[in-house]
């Protein structure tokens, strides 16, 4: 082996000019509540079966892991959302 300079076999390429992005949703776009609470609270209970489901099982990390995610779509169902 030599201890030599390294030399890289990639070559360096000039920056990519990236198309500008579609402003589609922005904070002060309005979005579909009605089939997002629905969401929300089908996957609030999913996560919270999982949760109780790990725990009875013994796996309290994962079951933790789960009541978290849970806990995510519980405050996003949340009618008074603080910003």
């Amino acid at each position: 082996m030599q201890n030599g300079p390294k030399m890289s076999t990639r070559q360096s390429r000039p920056p990519a000019s990236f198309p500008p992005r579609s402003k589609r949703w922005t904070s002060s776009a309005a979005r579909p509540e009605s089939k997002g609470s629905q969401n929300a609270q089908r996957s609030y209970e999913r996560y919270l079966a999982l949760a109780r489901a790990e725990a009875q099982s013994g796996n309290i990390v994962g079951a933790e892991n789960y009541y978290q995610h849970a806990e995510h779509y519980f405050r996003s169902m949340s009618p008074d959302k603080a910003k």
